[in-house]
C-alpha cells in the first residue's frame, strides 16, 4: 500500500528496476483474479452440471502458486515483512479451528486443501498493498488493470456474444438469456465486479485523473445495468451513500457496520425461517425468497442445528457426493445448491458458531477498530474512501452470496485488500515531497 511505504520511510521513483518488478507482480495478480486464465466459459456444455466442474485445472494451480511464491519472496525482503499474515493472534486460532473441524469432518482433505488455499490468499493480500511505491502509482495500476478487464468484457459482448451473454441454451440457468456477463462465469459475478470497478474508477478520479476515472465509472456502471444484477445495481448507489455517512459521522459507524450486517441478514435469511419477516418483505414489494435462496437457507439452518459447534467441516458440505446424490432432492432442490448463498450462514454451517465468531472478529470488528485509529490526514483521503466502500459493499453483499475464504474469488481478495488497507492506513504517516515524514 502506498502509505505503508511511508511508514517504513521507503520512497522509490515510479521508474526503475525495483518499481518495474513491483508493477509486474501487482498487475500479474490483478489480472489473474480479474481476467483469469480461462475467460469466456461456455455454459452450454454438460460439464457445468458436474459437481466438480469448478475445480481448478493444473495450469491454474501452477500459475497461482508461482505468483504466490513470487509475492511472498518480495514480502520477505520488504522492510514491512512483519505485516505478513497479520493479525496473527487472530488468524492463527481462526485457521487452526478451521483445520480442526475439517479433520473431524467426513471430507478432511477438502477442508485441509481449502484452509491451505485460504492462508495463501490471505498471505498474498497482506503483501499486495506493499507493492505500489505511491498512491499515484497504485492508482495508475488500478486504472490500467480495470480498463483491461472492462475492454475485454465489452469485446466479448461485441464479438463473442455466445460466451459473453447468457444464452437460452445454457443448462443451468436458461432464464438468464440476454443478460451480459462479459468474460466472467456468471452475470452475478460480473455485476459484483462492475460495482468494484466503479469504486476503482471513483478512486482514480480523486487520486490520478478525473477523465480516466470517469471513463471507468461510465463503462462499469453501464455494463452493470446490462447484467440484470438487481441487487448489485441497487447496492452501488446505496453503498456510496452509506459510505458517505460512515465517513462523516463517527457515531454512526458501529450502527452502520454491525447493525447493517445484522439487519440485512435478519431480513434476508430471517424471511426464510420467520414467517412474519417474509410477509413484511412481500408487502414491501420485495421478493421474500431472494430468487429462491430461501429454500437453501431453510435447509442450511436445519444442517447447522445438527452440529452447531463443530459444523460439517470447512468446504465439506455443499456439492459433496453424499449430499448431491442422497435423494434429498425429493424433499428440496437445495441439496444440489453450489453453496449457501450467504457467507455468514456458510461459515456457521461448515465451521460452527466459533468459526463464525472468529470470522466476524476479523472482517467486521477489527476493521472498525483500525478505522477509528486512522489519522485525520488519511481519514477522508481517496484511498481510505475506496477501502470503506469495498468493505461495506462486500459485508452487505455477503448476506446474499458465499464469498468468505473463497481462494480464487476476486471479490474476496479485494475485500481482504480493504482489511489490510485499513490496517496500514491506521499505522501510516505521510512522506512529503521533501522526504521528511509527518505523523
Amino acid at each position: 500500500m502506498p502509505t505503508a511505504q511511508a511508514t517504513a520511510a521507503v520512497s522509490l521513483p515510479e521508474h526503475g528496476v525495483q518499481t518495474a518488478v513491483r508493477t509486474v507482480l501487482f498487475m500479474a495478480l490483478f489480472l489473474f483474479f480479474w481476467i483469469s486464465l480461462n475467460p469466456f466459459v461456455d455454459l452450454t456444455g454438460e460439464a457445468v452440471l458436474d459437481p466438480s466442474a469448478g475445480d481448478s485445472n493444473r495450469l491454474n494451480q501452477i500459475v497461482s502458486l508461482g505468483l504466490s511464491g513470487s509475492i511472498l519472496l518480495f514480502g520477505l525482503f520488504h522492510p514491512l515483512r512483519k505485516a505478513i499474515l497479520q493479525p496473527r493472534l487472530l488468524l492463527i486460532p481462526l485457521f487452526a479451528w478451521f483445520l480442526f473441524v475439517s479433520i473431524l469432518s467426513n471430507h478432511p482433505m477438502l477442508g485441509i486443501k481449502g484452509v491451505v488455499l485460504a492462508i495463501i490468499m490471505t498471505m498474498n493480500a497482506s503483501i499486495y498493498l506493499l507493492l505500489p511505491v505511491s498512491e499515484r502509482h497504485f492508482a495508475k495500476m488500478l486504472a490500467f488493470g480495470t480498463l483491461a478487464a472492462l475492454v475485454l468484457s465489452y469485446y466479448g459482448v461485441l464479438f463473442k456474444p455466445s460466451v459473453a451473454i447468457h444464452q437460452a441454451a445454457e443448462l443451468r440457468e436458461p432464464m438468464n438469456a440476454g443478460l451480459w456477463r462479459g468474460h466472467f462465469p456468471h452475470k452475478n459475478s460480473a455485476a459484483a465486479a462492475m460495482v468494484v470497478a466503479t469504486f476503482f474508477g471513483l478512486f482514480v478520479m480523486g487520486a490520478l485523473s478525473r477523465f480516466v476515472g470517469g471513463i471507468i465509472v461510465v463503462l462499469a456502471a453501464f455494463f452493470l445495468l446490462q447484467t440484470g444484477g438487481k441487487t448489485s445495481s441497487a447496492m452501488l448507489p446505496a453503498t456510496i451513500l452509506v459510505a458517505w455517512a460512515f465517513e462523516r459521522f463517527r457515531f454512526l459507524r458501529v450502527p452502520i457496520a454491525v447493525g447493517g450486517v445484522a439487519l440485512f441478514n435478519l431480513l434476508a435469511v430471517g424471511s426464510a425461517v420467520i414467517e412474519p419477516f417474509g410477509a413484511l418483505l412481500t408487502e414491501l414489494g420485495i421478493d421474500a425468497t431472494f430468487t429462491n435462496r430461501a429454500d437453501i437457507w431453510r435447509f442450511a439452518f436445519g444442517a447447522i442445528a445438527d452440529n452447531p459447534i463443530l459444523g460439517h467441516g470447512f468446504k465439506a458440505f455443499w456439492q459433496t457426493e453424499e449430499l448431491v446424490y442422497s435423494g434429498g432432492s425429493i424433499e428440496t432442490w437445495a441439496v444440489a445448491a453450489a453453496n449457501g448463498h450467504n457467507s455468514y450462514l456458510d461459515i456457521a454451517l461448515t465451521t460452527g458458531i466459533p468459526g463464525l465468531l472468529l470470522t466476524l472478529a476479523w472482517v467486521l470488528f477489527l476493521p472498525l477498530r483500525d478505522i477509528s485509529r486512522i489519522g485525520p490526514e488519511q481519514e477522508r483521503s481517496p484511498l481510505t474512501r475506496l477501502y470503506i466502500r469495498i468493505w461495506l459493499y462486500v459485508l452487505f453483499n455477503a448476506g446474499l452470496e458465499s464469498l468468505f475464504y473463497e481462494g480464487g474469488n476476486m471479490l474476496w481478495f479485494t475485500f481482504m485488500l480493504a482489511l489490510y488497507g485499513f490496517r496500514f492506513q491506521a499505522s501510516a504517516r505521510i512522506i512529503h515531497s521533501s522526504g521528511r515524514g509527518k505523523t
